[in-house]
C-alpha cells in the first residue's frame, strides 16, 4: 500500500516543489492542502481535519514567514508557527504519523562565528524566530516518534515572492541598487529542500527514530545579499549596478541575523545526502524561470 503524505503550506515555495516533484513518486499518495482547505490558526479545524483521515507522513511547510508584520502581529504569528505545530505534533504522536516540519536560521541570534549546528544555543531575535522556536520547543517536548525539524534559510524558488524574483524585477528597472553586505549565510533553492525531504521520507533511518530530531538544511557555500544579488545579475546579464550597503543603512521592524550560515554535517551524514552549491542551484532556478519551464 503507498504511503500517504499530507503536504501543508501547499502554496508556498517548498508546497509548490514538493507537489512538482510528488508526479515522480507514484508509491506515494500525496495531499496538499492551503489555508482555503485548513485555518491552521484555528485549533478545533486541524483536529476536526484528521478525524476521519489516515496519513503515514505530514510534511508542515505552512508558517507565518512576513518577518517584519510579525512584530505587530504577534497572535497570528504564535497561531501558525507555535500552536498549529504543538496540534499537529500531538496528532501525530497520537495517530503515529512521522511528522517533518520546516523551521529557520532565525532561531539564531547570527553572533557566531562558525556555522550552526543542530545543538548550538538559541536566541531569537524578533517575534517570527521566537515563534518558530516555540513551535520547534513545542514539538520536542511531545516527542512524535519517526519526526524532525529541519532548520533551513534564505529560501528562494520560480514559486511566489522570494529575494531572486525581487532582485531580477529591480535590477530591469533600476540602474543601480543597494543590497546589504553585512549579512551572511546560504540561499536554499526550494527544490533541492524538496528533493531532500522525500529523499528522508524514503531513507529507512526515519522509521527508526525514537525521538524527534533537528537537522539543518541550506545549499553548501556562504554568500552576502549583495553576493547573492551580484550572481543573479550575472547569470541572468542584467546590468545593474549593485553597491554594498551595511544593515544599519537599511532599517526593518525586525532585527536579522548578521551571520546564519548552518552546519549540515548531520543531516548529510544521517540520510547519506549530498546537498548542491548554491550557485550551481541558482541556475537551474534562474533557467526555470527564465524559460518559465519547470
Amino acid at each position: 500500500m503507498p504511503k500517504s503524505i499530507l503536504v501543508t503550506g501547499a502554496n508556498g515555495q517548498l508546497g509548490n516543489e514538493l507537489r512538482l516533484l510528488s508526479v515522480m513518486y507514484s508509491d506515494y499518495t500525496f495531499t496538499f492542502i492551503g489555508r482555503s482547505d485548513l485555518d491552521l490558526s484555528n485549533t478545533d479545524d486541524i483536529w476536526a481535519y484528521f478525524t476521519d483521515k489516515i496519513f503515514d507522513v505530514i510534511i508542515n511547510c505552512a508558517a507565518y514567514t512576513a518577518v517584519d508584520k510579525a512584530e505587530s502581529d504577534l497572535a497570528l504569528a504564535r497561531a501558525i508557527n507555535t500552536t498549529a505545530v504543538d496540534t499537529l505534533a500531538r496528532i501525530a504522536k497520537e495517530k503515529n504519523i512521522s511528522l517533518i516540519h520546516i523551521s529557520t536560521d532565525y532561531v539564531f541570534d547570527g553572533e557566531n562565528f562558525k556555522p550552526y549546528k543542530e545543538s548550538d544555543s538559541t536566541n531569537p531575535q524578533g517575534i517570527y524566530g521566537q515563534t518558530k522556536l516555540d513551535g520547534e520547543q513545542s514539538m520536542l517536548a511531545i516527542n512524535p516518534a519517526n519526526s524532525i525539524i529541519i532548520r533551513t534559510s534564505w529560501v528562494y524558488s520560480n514559486f511566489g515572492n522570494n529575494f531572486v524574483k525581487t532582485m531580477l524585477r529591480l535590477g530591469k528597472e533600476r540602474k543601480e541598487l543597494g543590497v546589504i553586505y553585512d549579512q551572511v549565510g546560504t540561499p536554499t533553492y526550494a527544490r533541492d529542500l524538496a528533493q531532500a525531504i522525500i529523499s528522508i521520507i524514503q531513507y529507512p533511518k526515519l522509521d527508526t527514530q525514537k525521538s524527534t530530531e533537528i537537522y539543518h538544511f541550506s545549499n553548501e557555500g556562504v554568500c552576502s545579499w549583495y553576493d547573492f544579488a551580484l550572481a543573479i545579475f550575472e547569470i541572468s546579464d542584467i546590468h545593474c549596478t549593485v553597491k554594498p550597503i551595511e544593515t544599519l543603512d537599511y532599517p526593518t521592524p525586525a532585527k536579522r541575523p548578521h551571520y546564519s550560515l548552518l552546519n549540515k554535517a548531520k543531516i548529510k551524514n544521517t540520510f547519506n545526502m549530498t546537498i548542491p552549491y548554491w550557485k550551481d542551484s541558482l541556475h537551474q532556478c534562474l533557467d526555470v524561470l527564465k524559460g518559465n519551464k519547470q
